[in-house]
């Protein structure tokens, strides 16, 4: 009996761990991006992202339309030709320093609010390098989400 119970909680946590692999970010590659009821162009149109480079979360896929949730939890599908692999993230905790380097001591440059968009530029274990709003600096990877 205790065989079939662990048996069944490893493949459960095998489970969940490859569906936690296959999601992924991508960001909306132009300022106006349909975000449908369904995965095709028939489906009536959910909303209208105004925001390039907004990171999204690719849940599912069917033939040329992504699934995606947003920063806002806000889901449906995005044909693929709307999406790119640039790196971007949304900030995720109130006040967030930018730094001049990627360490606490070094000269703090801006703060900026949860939700303002980051454009990566790249990433050394906790730290990003990013440019929002005319600054240029470093970040805690973990106030970020998205492509990082």
């Amino acid at each position: 009996m205790f065989k079939i119970f662990l048996t069944i909680i490893i493949s459960y946590f095998h489970f969940s761990t490859l569906l936690a692999q296959n999601n992924y970010y991508l960001t909306l590659r132009s300022d106006t991006v349909n975000l449908r009821q369904g995965p095709s162009f028939e489906h009536p149109i959910k909303l209208i992202y105004k925001k390039k480079f907004l990171p999204v979360l690719i849940i599912d896929k069917s033939y040329n339309f992504r699934k995606i949730i947003d920063h806002e939890n806000n889901s449906g599908w995005i044909h693929i030709s709307q999406l790119s692999k640039k790196k971007a993230a949304v900030n995720t905790k109130e006040k967030t320093v930018i730094f001049k380097k990627n360490s606490e001591y070094s000269k703090p440059l801006a703060l900026i609010e949860k939700g303002k968009l980051c454009l990566v530029k790249k990433c050394k274990r906790k730290w990003c390098k990013i440019e929002t709003g005319g600054f240029s600096g470093w970040v805690e990877k973990e106030n970020l989400k998205g492509r990082l």
